[in-house]
């Protein structure tokens, strides 16, 4: 059985409005995506989807998952219950085996390379995976139905991934004494609609069990509008999202957040625009602006101000690949980003 994770960071995690951003970039240069990372407070290594289709961040995380089909020049991915029947046996045999779950230097152009920067100066580095439920509600076989529907796979899912962030995390703890790896999971929205065969219950006893698992400070980011409660109230660390599509309805669930808060967990506030329509109607007053009518609610919630700043990060609101100015609009949001946080540090 996997070893549980401990269930603590080595130090109580500092907000302070420090900045860092998702995974997800634009880019075809893999040292101009470094260059743009390491500009944040939090750097992390970035995934380019626009380099290959292996940095799909799907595809990126199926690396060794028995039964996944990868299409390279279609650029999808498809799972055989089959073929997951006849690889089981050579995953179990890794069972053990840390190195089996690192990310290979074919499924991603940047991590070694970011491994091989001297990051001492910063406070954190961060790595990412997509999550077990987005993965597993995403992938689906040749019927189209989800790979997580199927119960002996769902809970190789977990596993797997479990293992696939220890091994992570353990390439980052060799470069930085306060690393920790977060989770995408847009999948969990999805939990919540009446469709779904994968229940909200299950989805939730399934995740504990997962964060038991998890290693360093658990971090969940999305960008969509999941039921607050179920994700608030969880034991996580670190809970990012999109607060300029998401924050009047995420700032609502007001008692949730302070008990989140008073736990000592961090939340990444998204707040710049990446999209270029919305990033020509915004500037740094109006982001001001949004940022403390949240947080205004919230404070009449009773949740002190010092407690929001510094228990508080910021980030863009969430990834952009469509522009057609490429990555000029997602730099330009993210010297935004600084500018907006730079405000706000001034009060700590």
């Amino acid at each position: 059985m996997l070893k549980q994770a401990a269930s603590s960071p080595q130090q109580p995690l500092e907000g302070n409005c420090l900045t860092t951003a998702m995974g997800i970039l634009p880019h075809g240069d893999v040292e101009k995506a470094l260059q743009l990372s390491l500009s944040l407070d939090i750097p992390f290594w970035p995934q380019l989807p626009g380099v290959s289709f292996y940095e799909d961040m799907y595809a990126q995380a199926s690396e060794h998952f028995p039964g996944i089909e990868l299409d390279l020049e279609r650029r999808e991915i498809h799972f055989s219950l089959e073929r997951f029947y006849q690889e089981l046996e050579q995953y179990l045999l890794h069972w053990e085996d840390e190195s089996y779950f690192r990310l290979s230097p074919q499924y991603s152009a940047v991590y070694h390379r970011f491994l091989e920067k001297e990051l001492s100066a910063y406070p954190y580095i961060r790595g990412q995976s997509i999550g077990p439920v987005s993965f597993g509600m995403k992938i689906q076989d040749r019927e189209r139905r989800p790979m997580i529907y199927f119960d002996e796979v769902r809970e190789i899912i977990f596993d797997f991934f479990a293992r696939k962030l220890q091994a992570q995390y353990r390439d980052l703890q060799k470069i930085h004494p306060q690393p920790f790896v977060w989770v995408d999971e847009p999948g969990l929205e999805m939990l919540f609609m009446s469709y779904t065969g994968y229940t909200s219950e299950k989805a939730s006893a399934d995740y504990r069990a997962f964060l038991k698992n998890f290693p360093g400070p658990r971090g969940v980011h999305l960008c969509g509008n999941p039921d607050w409660s179920f994700l608030l109230n969880l034991d996580l660390d670190i809970l990012s999202l999109d607060v300029l599509a998401r924050g009047y309805i995420f700032s609502r669930y007001r008692e949730e957040v302070r008990s989140f808060l008073d736990r000592g967990a961090i939340i990444s506030w998204g707040i710049t625009p990446t999209l270029t329509e919305e990033y020509l109607e915004e500037n740094l007053q109006s982001m001001i602006e949004r940022i403390e009518e949240l947080w205004g609610y919230l404070e009449q919630g009773g949740i002190p101000r010092e407690q929001l700043l510094r228990q508080a990060w910021f980030a863009p609101a969430r990834c952009c690949l469509i522009n057609t100015d490429r990555e000029k609009t997602v730099e330009l949001s993210f010297q935004l980003l600084k500018e907006v946080a730079a405000h706000f540090k001034k009060e700590l």
